[in-house]
């Protein structure tokens, strides 16, 4: 498995990856990919539906840093309430290399009961971890047909997307755009669910939903850019 995780890795970033894994020197220090840019201090809102309650979550880009196999990673704090309630907080490192790829090198995340008290860490991996390696989240240049994986730890956390279009279209209450990127994601640890995501550029995700299997739902209805 591991093997065929770095032949994916070559084939989309040659330089990126060595035989042995991330190769540190040919990663930038901040992520600007245009579909999926990381600037310190933004914060993006989005509304929406999880497990038939309405949620918000709350997706800000820290000024925090982490190296992971040797490379220097952007922090990403999620949060998604539920009902107004603090359901589960997430922590997810990105890395972009020189050609523009944006990669996931990991992710701590925690389910709270009412109280605040963690029930569940249950996804949570880390780049060189008990096995687990970084997948491609971005692609520096989007294409029709295009696949990969996003994570991978064996039975924990086995995200993979396909870009579907590049001219669909969006409208909420925060972007609007009529050349966005929508990709397809799935994951073999539950088949029979499949999401849609809506990127465009500049912005990032505005807009994902399960289109199989489920119910969840969440639309941009803000952006903050310092």
């Amino acid at each position: 498995m591991k093997k065929i995780l770095i032949l994916i890795a070559l084939l989309v970033a040659p330089t990126a990856f060595a035989s042995g894994g991330p190769n540190p020197s040919h990663f930038a220090r901040s992520v600007t990919n245009p579909w999926f840019p990381l600037r310190p201090g933004t914060t993006l809102v989005y509304r929406g539906v999880k497990d038939g309650k309405p949620s918000r979550d709350v997706f800000h880009v820290t000024g925090a840093t982490r190296r992971i196999a040797g490379v220097t990673c952007t922090a990403v704090s999620d949060r998604l309430y539920l009902r107004g309630r603090l359901a589960e907080r997430t922590t997810d490192w990105y890395a972009q290399d020189k050609a523009g790829n944006v990669w996931y090198f990991g992710e701590a995340t925690a389910e709270l009961d009412a109280h605040g008290k963690v029930t569940s860490r249950e996804g949570s991996w880390l780049t060189g971890v008990n096995g687990a390696q970084p997948g491609v989240f971005m692609p520096a240049h989007p294409r029709v047909g295009q696949s990969a994986r996003q994570e991978y730890y064996k039975a924990h956390a086995e995200d993979h997307f396909r870009v579907l279009s590049l001219s669909a279209h969006v409208q909420t209450p925060a972007a609007s755009s009529s050349h966005v990127l929508l990709t397809k994601e799935w994951t073999p640890l539950e088949p029979g669910v499949i999401d849609h995501k809506l990127y465009v550029r500049g912005i990032g995700t505005v807009l994902e939903q399960t289109v199989k299997g489920g119910d969840e739902r969440n639309t941009l209805v803000s952006i903050y850019r310092p």
